[in-house]
């Protein structure tokens, strides 16, 4: 039985190449941690691959459960609108023999909460150590 799962990390996408460098960031620290975990970086508009061509090499690959993560920091219109049906359409598309599952927006994570929030601080603790008047 196959049991290969996938990882498909789904952002918004941007005409700047450069936007998509933080979530490029993310695959390449996913690699390092699990580097038997096959993973995919997909975009919503303006960039590739877009979520059916990045489902297909997993699909291609031999995954039959696939985790699709929306790469938001909340539940916008695209999470709670757009990103549904073209996982329905997924699903329609390859039948049983994939498993889909559709996460909440990363943002709404609670260790994403905390690591923003830690950030934060860090820039402005940062900020007032070089700040204070001498």
């Amino acid at each position: 039985m196959n049991d290969k799962t996938g990882l498909l990390l789904f952002a918004h996408g941007a005409r700047d190449p450069a936007w998509a460098q933080p979530f490029e960031a993310v695959v390449a620290q996913l690699a390092l941690v699990r580097p038997e975990l096959l993973t995919r970086l997909a975009f919503l508009e303006f960039m590739a691959p877009g979520l059916e061509e990045a489902a297909q090499q997993l699909v291609q690959a031999g995954c039959c459960r696939i985790d699709v993560v929306p790469l938001f920091l909340g539940s916008s219109g695209h999470v709670r609108r757009d990103v549904p049906p073209l996982v329905e359409a997924l699903r329609q598309q390859h039948g049983a023999a994939v498993q889909w599952r559709l996460h909440s927006a990363i943002g709404e994570h609670p260790a994403v909460i905390a690591a923003m929030a830690g950030a934060t601080l860090d820039w402005l603790n940062s900020t007032a150590a070089t700040s204070q008047p001498s």
